[in-house]
């Protein structure tokens, strides 16, 4: 058996050494950004991302998301990070439970989950079907689009707070979920005269049309005894 010469070995090994060394270069380049466009995107602050995208090499970069992890470490004399674990385990839950044509990480439900981790409570109607109102809503029965209610006992916040309640519809009926501001974007029938009324709806105190939007994509238990009272 002919060996091939040392000098074709020799370019032949050079190329792989290119190879490698791009192959390392194109993964972290990958790797940096979807770390900043898509890992921690829900979380990382303005001022952080500026700081970022102002760095010029990738040790740099590199060393920023250490320091980025350790400043959010809650036990830093340990060897786990519990809330960088934590924070792709909520990733990885988005993306296996709330796939829906596009990675569970993108969609509404999983921006909820990843920023704020599981709710307390999940009022889930998969199927949506006849509902019948709870009286902040106007009461009243309807049939609704599919829809969850997410309730979180605090929320750490501007605008957020205790008892905040979170709805999701998914009015396609294709497993795309969004968060709404509307408690009335559930409803099946609102299009459909004299269907789906509410209770005053019902005695001819109040036009459909007329019906109350919420102007929040978040509200609490207060928000919506005020609502109520509309």
């Amino acid at each position: 058996i002919r060996r091939p010469p040392r000098s074709t070995l020799d370019r032949s090994s050079a190329a792989s050494d290119v190879y490698k060394r791009q192959l390392q270069l194109e993964t972290s380049d990958l790797y940096l950004k979807n770390w900043i466009q898509q890992d921690v995107l829900y979380i990382i602050t303005e001022e952080e991302k500026t700081a970022f995208n102002r760095l010029s090499t990738d040790e740099e970069r590199y060393q920023f998301i250490e320091q980025f992890w350790i400043r959010r470490d809650p036990s830093p004399d340990s060897i786990l990070n519990e809330n960088r674990n934590e924070h792709y385990r909520r990733i990885a839950y988005s993306n296996e439970r709330f796939f829906s044509g596009r990675p569970g990480w993108m969609t509404d439900r999983g921006r909820i989950y990843i920023t704020f981790g599981p709710p307390d409570q999940i009022e889930s109607h998969p199927t949506g079907g006849h509902y019948q109102r709870p009286f902040k809503d106007g009461g009243g029965s309807t049939n609704t689009f599919p829809f969850e209610i997410w309730r979180y006992r605090h929320l750490e916040g501007t605008d957020l707070g205790n008892e905040v309640i979170i709805e999701f519809v998914d009015p396609t009926m294709t497993g795309e979920y969004r968060m709404t501001m509307d408690p009335s974007e559930k409803d099946a029938l609102i299009n459909i005269p004299n269907a789906g009324l509410t209770t005053l709806e019902s005695l001819g105190l109040a036009r459909k049309k007329d019906r109350f939007n919420n102007p929040c994509l978040l509200y609490t238990s207060d928000a919506a005894d005020e609502r109520s009272s509309v």
